[in-house]
């Protein structure tokens, strides 16, 4: 084989193979088995709630994701920063409240993983940035100190 053409065949197994078509090989709303020592029903409630790790396909486009979603949607324009504050607060609130219920509902289905990952990831991060958001939205003026 000639030079030119080994350094050729080099280049073309360092090109990207883009543009790849294939069959969907698991559906959305399909739950796997993996052997993880958790029941089927419980790990498809997880699935259905939240985590892929488990065995399902999660939503990974945004317009997918704002169909499903419980937080309010924004107007297209411009709001004052007080209202995006209190818009932030509340998309919190409806995180932890959900996260709270699913917490709850993994802990009753023996999911202890799932369990774990909201309490400590979902609730304890959101519930910091709830006390840090608030603080900006105390009536006192922050420009001037008294």
């Amino acid at each position: 084989m000639s030079r030119s053409r080994r350094s050729g065949s080099a280049l073309d197994r360092a090109r990207p193979l883009d543009r790849q078509k294939a069959h969907e090989i698991q559906p959305f709303s399909q739950v796997i088995h993996r052997p993880i020592a958790l029941a089927e029903s419980a790990a498809r409630q997880s699935v259905e709630n939240l985590i892929q790790s488990l065995g399902g396909v999660t939503l990974a486009m945004a317009a997918d994701v704002a169909e499903t979603t419980i937080i309010p949607r924004p107007p297209r324009g411009r709001e004052e920063v007080p209202v995006q504050i209190s818009r932030l607060l509340h998309a919190h609130e409806i995180v932890l409240k959900e996260a709270r219920t699913m917490a709850r509902l993994a802990a009753e289905a023996g999911d202890d993983g799932t369990n774990d990952l909201l309490v400590s990831d979902v609730i304890r991060t959101n519930e910091k940035q709830v006390w840090f958001v608030s603080e900006h939205l105390v009536d006192v003026p922050l420009v001037r100190a008294d």
